[in-house]
């Protein structure tokens, strides 16, 4: 029977009092802010007017500008290499990646880079530890996270990047190396083609997987291989974002970022269970990301989590939120339903499908509210035309009736 390892705590941080964590999460706040202001052009740009030393609570953070990651590909198409939003010239960095789109992404000197450390030692690798890491090694920084979180902890990798499953098997068996790194399918796989081989994988009993999602079926595969396995929410922007820990209870989000919770295409910050769209501040100093919108929905989690862990739980990854869809060649967008719902103090939640009846699409904001009358509907029926310009309906359903999955447009068109 799998056995899990309860871990010590990477760092005291780990157990601060949330009150404590805030308030010292803030206090360096106006820094960041200052130092984005003053040597990224772009964020000069974004931020223009604000009073970075004004900046040092939530709500006033929750008042900046969202930059989305969906903007990143145009604002560096016009500024070539990092779209004005990297401090540190170019010459002082370590590395430079570029993942599909593309979008470039700095990597300075510092240990520990990404702060993959924190997730490594959740997963239970200590100093000493041969890691076999099959996440990329060349283009996109996968590979490179990874690696700059082990060293820093001491542990010993081997670079076996993407594929060549055979061989891959076949260097685990030699090497037989104390756990693995990449995506939880390709562990699947790898250790499929083991068994096929004839080989002995037991060497490996924790794995710290990225990259896809680890649904119960697949951890239940991999565990019953001795294989304890733990999840991490990373990017190429901004590093570790939030890591596992032995509880499996959600996703703690790291100490050296602040995560927001917004509805999908506003800025604004959603209930406390709600669903919406992860916004991360980062204190990177060369890559200083101030509300960066990561385009991934989450939810944050009530409570602390029972390994003693204090920061915020998130729910994991639950679907992109850049929901914008096309309606008779006219882009509709997340932001355009939110400015609608604005406009009406009765709504209190909305979402606009989009549906055809076989040869028209027809849009129907669905909203919920307390009382629906035929001159509400006939005003909503307008705002959408004059926001969208394009025709549409409003339905009323009851107050808590819509689901909380963070969609505000639901393409339900099908084509048969």
């Amino acid at each position: 029977m799998l056995q899990f390892r309860m871990t010590q705590y990477y760092d005291q941080l780990e157990t601060r009092d949330p009150e404590k964590r805030e308030r010292e999460l803030f206090a360096q706040l106006p820094d960041q802010i200052a130092n984005a202001q003053r040597h990224a052009s772009t964020f000069a740009r974004i931020l223009e007017g604000v009073d970075a030393s004004e900046c040092a609570n939530p709500e006033a953070l929750s008042q900046l500008p969202v930059t989305r990651k969906s903007n990143l590909i145009g604002l560096q198409e016009q500024d070539r290499p990092f779209g004005g939003l990297v401090a540190t010239p170019l010459s002082h960095l370590g590395k430079v990646f570029a993942s599909p789109g593309p979008i470039f992404e700095p990597e300075g000197k510092r240990v520990n880079y990404w702060r993959l450390a924190r997730a490594l030692h959740a997963a239970g690798f200590r100093e000493g530890d041969l890691i076999h890491n099959t996440f990329s090694y060349h283009f996109s920084p996968a590979g490179s996270m990874l690696e700059s979180g082990a060293h820093a902890l001491g542990c010993v990798v081997f670079p076996a990047g993407v594929g060549q499953t055979e061989l891959q098997a076949q260097t685990i068996s030699d090497l037989q190396p104390a756990g693995y790194v990449g995506t939880p399918s390709f562990l699947k796989i790898i250790l499929e083609k083991a068994a096929e081989m004839g080989l002995d994988l037991s060497s490996v009993k924790k794995a710290l997987v990225s990259g896809e999602a680890l649904p119960p079926q697949l951890r239940a595969v991999i565990n019953e291989h001795g294989i304890d396995v733990l999840q991490c929410y990373a990017t190429a922007d901004l590093g570790l974002i939030a890591y596992e820990s032995e509880s499996k209870e959600g996703l703690i989000v790291d100490e050296e970022v602040i995560v927001e919770i917004v509805r999908p295409g506003t800025g604004d910050l959603v209930a406390a269970d709600e669903v919406g769209e992860v916004v991360v501040t980062t204190f990177n100093p060369d890559y200083p990301l101030i509300r960066f919108g990561t385009g991934d929905l989450s939810a944050a989690l009530p409570g602390i989590s029972p390994c003693g862990r204090t920061n915020t739980r998130i729910k994991g990854w639950m679907g992109r939120a850049d929901q914008t869809t096309k309606v008779k060649g006219m882009f509709v967008h997340p932001s355009q339903v939110n400015e609608i719902i604005k406009r009406h103090a009765e709504v209190l939640k909305a979402r606009l499908v989009v549906d055809n009846d076989g040869t028209n699409d027809v849009m129907t904001l669905k909203s919920e509210v307390h009382r629906g009358t035929a001159q509400l509907a006939d005003a909503i029926a307008r705002s959408i035309r004059d926001v969208c310009k394009l025709r549409g309906q409003a339905a009323f359903v009851e107050p808590g009736s819509l689901p909380n999955d963070g969609k505000v447009i639901d393409d339900v068109r099908t084509y048969d």
